[in-house]
């Protein structure tokens, strides 16, 4: 990981530690990065929201400078337990509810949270974010259901596989280093077997469980999608739309999956405007 973005707080857990931070004063809000990403995904976002606002960042267990080691419960389910665990440790478990931006997996991590932890919110905004459908197939289900095999790969092989996906996952590509960056805790021995440990254990069937409790979601929500995105297309977007009550849905054209990469400076702005449905729900 890159020196520029480093995590300076240490959260304890049976499984291993988590990497955070937090930056700024005011209302607070908690950015979560997906899949195969880090909260380095945010580190254009989060310093500009902390000029009003309380930003705390922190990378899912097995990502980016969490721990990563044999025996880790890394799933969906664990990460959404883990993330209201969190929630407490920051104080943000009782009357002073945070605003959560979530991105790809992060969805489900949030909304797990949500749904069957007791996490409360002040509201939610959904961005490219895996929450329901048939969302594990493709290059995923062939991972997950050969992860043996591609734990094998040499390492030059499995770094070419890595990049082309997060290549795959931006519209406009990246800016000098970012790659690197990205790839960076995907090295090496431990880093390798973390990447196939996540879709080993990154089931369908933890976010199949949160379909029938989508329409339960009470907090204002917003869901924010890019148009060119390749990993979740716009039908995952219409699929969240459809069934949270009162969302509203919000499209970026000439972004791809990596809307923080691809329109930072419009995701921002979309981030820093309230929500028009705030009354209604």
């Amino acid at each position: 990981m890159t020196r520029q973005w480093q995590l300076g707080e240490t959260f304890e857990t049976p499984d291993g530690y988590v990497r955070w931070a937090s930056f700024g004063e005011g209302d607070p809000v908690v950015l979560l990065h997906g899949s195969p990403f880090s909260s380095y995904i945010w580190r254009e976002i989060a310093p500009a929201l902390a000029r009003t606002r309380r930003v705390y960042v922190w990378d899912l267990l097995g990502f980016g400078q969490s721990e990563q080691r044999e025996g880790q419960d890394v799933g969906l389910a664990a990460q959404g337990r883990l993330f209201a665990r969190l929630l407490a440790h920051w104080g943000l478990d009782r009357g002073d509810r945070p605003s959560v931006v979530a991105h790809d997996v992060g969805g489900a991590v949030a909304l797990r949270a949500l749904l069957l932890e007791g996490a409360e919110y002040k509201d939610l905004t959904l961005v490219d974010a895996v929450g329901g459908g048939e969302w594990g197939t493709g290059y995923f289900k062939l991972i997950r259901e050969n992860a043996h095999v591609f734990e094998q790969l040499p390492d030059y092989a499995h770094e070419a596989l890595v990049a082309g996906h997060l290549r795959h996952a931006t519209h406009t590509g990246y800016g000098p280093g970012v790659l690197d960056a990205y790839i960076d805790p995907w090295r090496g021995t431990a880093g390798q077997a973390a990447f196939y440990r996540q879709y080993r254990q990154f089931a369908q069937s933890q976010t199949d469980e949160l379909e029938p409790l989508l329409g339960k979601v009470d907090v204002p929500t917003r869901i924010i999608w890019a148009r060119q995105d390749r990993l979740l297309p716009t039908e995952f977007a219409d699929f969240l739309d459809a069934r949270i009550p009162h969302a509203e849905l919000t499209w970026l054209d000439n972004a791809g999956h990596t809307i923080q990469e691809d329109a930072p400076a419009r995701l921002l702005a979309h981030l820093t405007t309230g929500f028009r449905t705030a009354s209604q729900v």
